[in-house]
């Protein structure tokens, strides 16, 4: 046979009946790693090894999802009160664009002031009690700018302060410039919400504080929404009884509750 005359083949003949054919010089036993440390990573197929961390993705949110965030801010930073604005409550043949504002808000120096000294502005008609309005967006860039803001404009006459709330702002140069042209021209201030840290929400451009309520558009609004109508009566009676019921406005929760409400 051609592997007897050969003697370079690599096999030899074991047995003639039947033939087997076994290797001169078989393969050496691979060695067994013990030590995790000495294998060269590179070579392994392991989607725990090999693969990138899945970044995880951004929570979905709607737009009433962030009344929450903006009544934790609004009362960590300015010390207000917040209430939301139902606008489907709204009598119907009544409604006007751009009226409601989503939330509205008050300011009771009676947290810092001596009870005699608030009694006493009370009596002479000096409380130095703020109204605030708030209208919210979830993204404000330069394809809504000029509606959001000139919308907040319109729906927030009424109040000493009004913010334009909005939890994604555009970082750019030019929009940013003229988003303070704006806030500069009509004073109305710039709030951006950071809703996986809410500690981090801030204060873009200040609200510029107005003396004196603009009492015919109060009273249009509270004629139109009882919601806005009973945020009133609430805060007249909290001022005439010197005791600010808590329970009546808008929950404020912890950072860590709003965000852990976010993910669910």
């Amino acid at each position: 046979m051609q592997l007897q005359k050969n003697p370079d083949s690599p096999f030899y003949i074991a047995e003639q009946k039947p033939t087997r054919f076994y290797l001169k010089n078989p393969m050496p036993t691979a060695p067994i790693i013990d030590d995790v440390a000495t294998i060269d990573k590179t070579y392994l197929v392991d989607d725990a090894l090999t693969k990138q961390p899945t970044a995880k993705p951004a929570p979905t949110i709607k737009e009433i999802g962030l009344h929450p965030f903006l009544t934790y801010f609004a009362y960590a930073h300015f010390k207000v009160y917040t209430k939301t604005v139902d606008h489907t409550k709204s009598v119907k043949k009544d409604y006007g664009q751009w009226i409601h504002p989503d939330i509205v808000g008050c300011y009771f120096p009676l947290e810092d002031w001596q009870t005699e000294v608030f009694d006493l502005s009370v009596a002479v008609g000096a409380t130095s009690l703020r109204l605030y309005s708030f209208e919210l967006k979830l993204e404000l860039g330069i394809n809504n700018l000029r509606e959001s803001f000139f919308q907040t404009v319109s729906n927030s006459s009424w109040a000493n302060e009004a913010y334009l709330v909005a939890a994604k702002i555009s970082h750019s140069e030019d929009f940013l410039n003229e988003l303070r042209r704006l806030s500069s021209s009509f004073g109305i201030g710039v709030i951006a919400l950071d809703v996986l840290q809410p500690k981090l929400s801030e204060v873009l451009f200040p609200a510029m504080r107005k003396e004196a309520l603009d009492w015919d558009m109060l009273n249009k609004l509270a004629a139109m929404n009882p919601d806005f109508r009973e945020f009133l009566k609430r805060v007249k009676n909290d001022v005439r009884n010197s005791e600010i019921r808590k329970e009546w406005f808008d929950t404020v929760y912890t950072p860590d509750r709003l965000v852990a409400q976010l993910n669910k």
